[in-house]
């Protein structure tokens, strides 16, 4: 995804999440319930999403800033660029939906993937800082930190596309269980992104014979 393509998903979402963050449900008869508040609880899939897709996307930025600095390669970087921008973004509309909806960004108590039926990580925690589907260990990034060159590319390349794919999970999830549209297009538009971004870094891996 270049970054015409960031931008746009970037506006289609900011449009529709004031055209209709805020919406509310009513009932078509007057005789069923009152209308609902479409504005979602704290355990819903909703919020579940933002907050985690948010730190989800956040390593993803740091990965990016990472590798833009441990190579000269004009494809990797502008690649690294592109990712780190995007997430940027839509981060900060995730967080900015949680304020919308008077929810806290941490929930206390609540684990990662917990509204996609897959929590657990206990109280052991996640292994070696891995909190999500894709997301790298604290190891693999200190080795993207010391690598360089066709090193550093190979190992972004590798582990950002392990991360596209956990990331492509959440948000196919979100997709089926969100509540808010906004939301489902923004998670929507997240995993046709990085779907194509994939099968770039697959040619990137390719042509540097990893």
């Amino acid at each position: 995804m270049n970054r015409t393509q960031g931008a746009a998903i970037t506006a289609v979402a900011l449009a529709l999440l004031f055209a209709g963050g805020a919406v509310t449900v009513a009932s078509a008869d007057r005789d069923e319930a009152p209308a609902a508040s479409a504005t979602p609880v704290s355990t819903s899939a909703d919020a579940g999403f933002a907050r985690d897709m948010a730190v989800h996307h956040q390593q993803a930025v740091e990965m990016s800033f990472i590798v833009r600095d441990r190579t000269k390669d004009e494809a990797v970087r502008r690649l690294a660029y592109d990712i780190a921008n995007t997430q940027a973004n839509q981060r900060g509309m995730m967080l900015g939906w949680l304020d919308l909806w008077g929810l806290p960004k941490n929930e206390s108590g609540v684990e990662p993937m917990a509204w996609m039926g897959m929590g657990g990580s206990g109280d052991t925690g996640p292994l070696d800082g891995a909190l999500m589907p894709g997301m790298a260990t604290k190891s693999q990034i200190e080795e993207l930190r010391a690598a360089s060159g066709r090193e550093a590319e190979v190992l972004y390349l590798r582990l950002m596309t392990a991360h596209h794919r956990g990331g492509v999970h959440m948000a196919e999830g979100c997709v089926q269980k969100c509540a808010v549209g906004a939301e489902r297009v923004l998670a929507q538009g997240m995993v046709d992104a990085q779907k194509s971004e994939m099968l770039l870094m697959a040619d990137m891996l390719k042509e540097r014979g990893a």
